[in-house]
């Protein structure tokens, strides 16, 4: 019998956050599915303490560098003595070199459900917002095999809770913006605008939000250590961290 693929959220970095259903699912796991930037990984590695697997030099770092792990880690302390999979993700907007990526943690992964394990591949917020996990998805579901999404609490959730303030209310639109893309069209959207990592585009943003006196909150490693929350347009330093998040409101 062939395994299943779980796509598992787990929330913007709070550990307590998890669901119930993402605990039960990576407790019963046999293999968690990482990605990992780190440009020494070229190939997709299994790495087995128990099984006797190899055991690179690399795998605690590769390990300590995947956020969506050090958060899971916390709450499910099991997964550090399971076996691990390492996919190398390469961070560029090359489609080709992006598209070999995915095939091949894709086959990394089918290559585990053919021996009928269970594989959780674990990833920041919720797999179905701007995720690695559903290319690598598609694929897999694409050759047959079963898959499925658990939801994790996307960041810009937490973000609000945490200023507690809503998004939205009554007819009040929501928009969800990359930041390394369209940001400068987006700003002059109706309703709330969520910006998710924009640390790069932080001066433009900043200039535009002065000139028309938008409300603004910014939220840094929601969840995380070293969390920062700024109330203030000014407040809000232009070299931000990679996990900035900027909620951005019309006056009303």
């Amino acid at each position: 019998m062939k395994g299943i693929l779980y796509g598992i959220g787990t929330g913007p970095g709070d550990p307590e956050l998890l669901t119930l259903k993402a605990v039960r699912l990576l407790k019963e796991s046999d293999v968690i599915a990482i990605a990992v930037t780190d440009s020494t990984l070229e190939e997709p590695f299994l790495e087995g303490r128990e099984q006797g697997l190899d055991v690179d030099k690399d795998c605690d770092s590769y390990r300590q560098g995947c956020v969506a792990y050090c958060i899971a880690v916390q709450s499910v302390p099991e997964i550090a003595d399971k076996t691990i999979l390492h996919l190398p993700t390469v961070m560029t907007k090359d489609k080709k070199k992006l598209q070999e990526g995915y095939e091949k943690a894709a086959k990394a992964v089918e290559d585990l459900l053919e021996q009928g394990k269970q594989v959780s591949f674990i990833t920041l917020g919720d797999p179905t917002i701007y995720s690695t996990y559903l290319y690598v998805h598609a694929l897999i579901k694409e050759a047959g095999f079963d898959t499925q999404i658990i939801s994790g609490i996307p960041s810009f959730c937490a973000a609000a809770a945490r200023m507690n303030q809503g998004l939205v209310e009554r007819s009040e639109q929501l928009h969800i913006i990359p930041g390394s893309y369209g940001v400068e069209e987006a700003l002059t959207m109706k309703g709330t605008k969520v910006f998710m990592k924009v640390a790069s585009k932080m001066p433009m943003v900043k200039e535009y939000i002065r000139k028309h006196h938008n409300d603004v909150v910014m939220v840094e490693n929601c969840g995380m250590d070293g969390e920062q929350v700024y109330t203030s347009c000014e407040d809000i330093p232009e070299n931000a961290s990679y996990y900035s998040l900027l909620i951005v409101k019309e006056d009303k």
